[in-house]
C-alpha cells in the first residue's frame, strides 16, 4: 500500500504528527509513506526511517497535484485540514481519511473560558487511522538527527554533559517572555545556558549574551547570581543542529512552540513556559516529563490557540506577572 501523509506547516505540529508513519509501518510492515510538508519543515521527516519520501510543497499547488498524482497513491492522509490539503486529497481521487480538529472545543475554552476536555493534537492525529484498526503505541514522538549535525554540535563552545537549553522564541508575541524576564529566567537557572532560536531571535539572543557575559555594572552584577553563562545560538544552526543540542541538555526551559515538540521528542525533561495560550488546548509535551510555569491568576486566559501580535487586553500580565519560584 502506497500512503500520503499531508501535513503543511507549521513546526510543531509536523515534529506532532511524527507518530503517524511509526504506527502505519507497524501495522502495514510493507507500505510505502510519502510526506508533503513545507520547504522548512522537510528536515523534520528527512531522516525519519518510517518515512520513504519526503515531498516539497511549493505555492504552485496544481503543479504539485499532478506531481503527486503521478505517484498513484492508494490511500491519502490529511493532517492538515485546511483549504490546500482539502484541495489535494480531492484532486487526487484517492480513499484518504482526515484529522478532526477540535475547533469548537477550542473555541468554547478561548473565548467563552469553558475549561472543556480537548484532546492533544497527536492523539486526534492517532484517532484518525482507527478506520484502519491502529492505535497508539505509547512510544510517543520521533525525531531522527543525523550523524553529520550532531557532530558538529558536540564541538561547539558550551556544549558538555551540564548545560540548559532556553528556547528564546516563539512565532508569536504573546507568546514569547519579554527580555527582562528572559533575563530573569536566565538568573533563575544560574549556570550554562545555550540559547536556541532561529533569525527572528538573533537580537534577543544578543541581548541576553550582553547582559550576562559582557555587562561591566556593578550595580547590575550585584544583583545577579553568579554561574549564568551564555552560550548564544540564535540564527546559526539548522533545525537538526539545534535539535542536536536539546539532545544533549540536561533540561530544557521553552515557551508553547515547536523546539518545546522536538525536545519531547528527544524525551528531555521540558520546562514550558505559557502565556496567552494554555496547555489544556492540546498542545502540551507529549509523553515526556514535563512541568509548567504559567500564570493561572487571569480571566483572560487562554485568549487565543496559537498566539497573537499583540496582547488583547493591553497589559501582557500572562507573561509579565508569571513568577520563577
Amino acid at each position: 500500500m502506497k500512503i500520503l501523509i499531508i501535513r503543511l506547516s507549521s513546526l510543531g505540529d509536523i515534529v506532532l504528527s511524527t507518530p503517524i508513519p511509526r504506527l502505519i509501518k507497524k501495522q502495514f510492515t510493507t507500505s510505502e509513506i510519502h510526506f508533503i510538508t513545507k520547504k522548512d519543515f522537510c528536515s523534520v521527516y528527512n531522516y525519519n526511517i518510517n518515512v520513504d519520501k519526503v515531498i516539497e510543497f511549493n505555492d504552485n499547488l496544481f503543479e504539485v497535484i499532478s506531481n503527486l498524482k503521478n505517484e498513484n497513491y492508494d490511500l491519502v492522509i490529511d493532517l492538515h485540514n485546511n483549504l490546500r490539503s482539502n484541495i489535494i486529497k480531492l484532486m487526487l481521487g484517492k480513499p484518504f481519511l482526515t484529522y478532526k480538529k477540535q475547533f469548537i472545543k477550542r473555541w468554547l475554552f478561548t473565548n467563552l473560558k469553558i475549561p472543556i476536555k480537548i484532546n492533544h493534537i497527536t492523539s486526534s492525529y492517532i484517532n484518525c487511522l482507527s478506520n484502519l484498526k491502529i492505535n497508539d503505541d505509547g512510544e510517543g514522538l520521533d525525531f531522527y538527527i543525523d550523524q553529520t549535525s550532531f557532530n558538529k554540535v558536540k564541538s561547539l563552545p558550551g556544549i558538555n554533559n551540564n548545560f540548559s537549553v532556553l528556547i528564546v522564541g516563539a512565532k508569536h508575541f504573546t507568546k514569547r517572555l519579554p527580555t527582562k524576564k528572559l533575563i530573569e529566567l536566565c538568573d533563575k537557572i544560574n549556570g550554562p545556558i545555550v540559547l536556541v532560536g532561529g533569525k527572528n531571535e538573533i537580537e534577543s539572543g544578543k541581548e541576553l549574551e550582553s547582559f550576562f557575559n559582557y555587562s561591566k555594572s556593578s550595580e547590575v552584577s550585584s544583583k545577579l547570581n553568579k554561574k549564568t553563562k551564555i552560550y548564544n545560538y540564535c540564527g546559526k544552526l539548522s533545525i537538526p543542529e539545534s535539535a542536536s543540542i536539546l539532545k544533549l541538555s540536561k533540561i530544557v526551559y521553552s515557551h508553547d512552540t515547536g523546539f518545546m515538540h522536538i525536545a519531547a521528542a528527544l524525551n528531555k525533561n521540558i520546562i514550558s513556559i505559557f502565556g496567552s495560550t494554555h496547555p489544556d488546548l492540546g498542545f502540551y509535551p507529549y509523553r515526556t516529563s514535563f512541568s509548567i510555569i504559567q500564570n493561572n491568576n487571569l480571566d483572560c486566559r487562554p485568549c487565543t490557540k496559537i498566539g497573537l501580535s499583540n496582547c488583547p487586553a493591553g497589559h501582557f500580565k500572562c507573561m509579565l506577572d508569571i513568577k520563577f519560584d
